[in-house]
């Protein structure tokens, strides 16, 4: 009997196993996708050293026109901003490379820029502008023949010189880091002549009358726009939304007074 209760046992746990090894578990159900986060911080590219654009002032901080722009239309996306300075011979590999989201530093509008960067729409009017010092005998482009001429490495001067016949005629167009370098150059007579942003230069000339003079012909009229990455097409309509809310309400016209006396803002 013992026997018989023992065989009965062993058959009914082998059929126990053999139906536990053939039941199917069913696959947990996948998870649903979530919708990649919004983006809640703007990384602006810039020159620090480009005023009244942008640049450090004497607490090394970072202030100007655009940075003014850039935090109130930042401010009406509801996003941080963040400004990082760069080389700004190098800002469509920054661009492109995702280490920055825009370029909004007096960046000049150009064909050969489009191929490579998305624009708003634009937001000021900009000149190519000729300075000399103020005891040079240069009155006109056509006199710059044979002089040495300095530009911004990477600016839209040195596209605007070369283009104009008058840039053909000179001993050499001399690049330089930044303007403040160029101009220092000038005075020191190194140069005889700087070709510069209209809104930079005068800028500069102002603060020293008497040791600049600004030539009445200049190298073209240009737009500055703001540059994001080709494809990042949303990011370009909320900002150019910002932008003509802000010319809009008034708020680009009370930043652009404050820092060229009246409103410039195209």
């Amino acid at each position: 009997m013992k026997k018989l209760t023992t065989l009965l046992a062993a058959s009914l746990t082998a059929g126990l196993i053999l139906s536990a090894c053939g039941k199917k578990e069913e696959a947990p159900a996948p998870a649903a996708a979530s919708a990649p986060a919004a983006a809640t911080k703007i990384v602006v590219g810039l020159d620090d050293h480009f005023p009244p654009m942008g640049f450090r002032d004497d607490k090394n901080e970072l202030v100007g026109f655009d940075i003014d722009m850039a935090r109130e239309a930042a401010k009406r996306l509801g996003m941080e901003v963040e400004f990082k300075p760069i080389d700004w011979s190098a800002k469509e590999a920054e661009l492109n490379g995702r280490r920055i989201d825009v370029l909004w530093n007096g960046l000049t509008i150009t064909e050969e820029r489009r191929a490579n960067i998305g624009f708003t729409a634009p937001y000021l009017e900009n000149h190519q502008i000729v300075i000399v010092a103020a005891s040079s005998p240069i009155k006109t482009k056509a006199e710059l023949a044979g002089k040495i001429v300095g530009v911004q490495e990477g600016s839209s001067a040195v596209d605007a010189v070369k283009k104009d016949p008058a840039g053909n005629a000179l001993k050499e167009l001399k690049q330089f880091g930044d303007n403040v370098t160029a101009l220092m150059d000038l005075s020191a007579g190194r140069l005889d002549a700087i070709v510069v942003d209209e809104v930079v230069g005068r800028y500069y000339a102002a603060k020293k009358p008497g040791d600049y003079v600004v030539l009445e012909e200049n190298f073209g009229t240009e737009d500055y726009g703001v540059g994001v990455r080709k494809d990042d097409t949303e990011l370009l309509a909320k900002i150019d939304k910002a932008m003509a809310d802000m010319k809009a309400d008034g708020a680009a016209a009370k930043i652009s007074t404050q820092w060229f006396g009246t409103n410039i803002v195209k």
